[in-house]
């Protein structure tokens, strides 16, 4: 079955980075378009960022622009979010996701916690 997993998230402070990892199983993810999404508390889930299949295109939110990276490594079926020069409001719990067959998969996400 398809598995999204994700890990990496903590505590730092601001200005601070993290990665962020999506390990994924049960599909065939070198075909598939990723994303990370993330949800803030008492605020909905929102997009950050995607990559396309062969990761030669990327899109990002433009409250993350310019700081975060999102990559992918198909040989590891794995996607990535670097986040640089992080802000308070990055708070959130992140999550990966992709979509087949228009049926969405998530992962259980991360928390990311940004405070002095």
């Amino acid at each position: 079955q398809v598995q999204l997993v994700e890990s990496g998230g903590g505590l730092v402070q601001p200005g601070g980075s993290l990665r962020l990892s999506c390990a994924t199983s049960g599909f065939a993810f070198s075909s598939y378009l990723m994303n990370w999404y993330r949800q803030a508390p008492g605020k909905e889930r929102e997009w950050v960022a995607s990559i396309s299949s062969a990761g030669g295109n990327t899109n990002y939110a433009d409250s993350v622009k310019g700081r975060f990276t999102i990559s992918r490594d198909n040989a590891k079926n794995t996607v990535y979010l670097e986040m640089n020069s992080l802000k308070p409001e990055d708070t959130a719990v992140y999550y990966c996701r992709t979509s087949i067959i228009f049926r969405q998969y998530w992962g259980q996400g991360t928390q990311v916690t940004v405070s002095s």
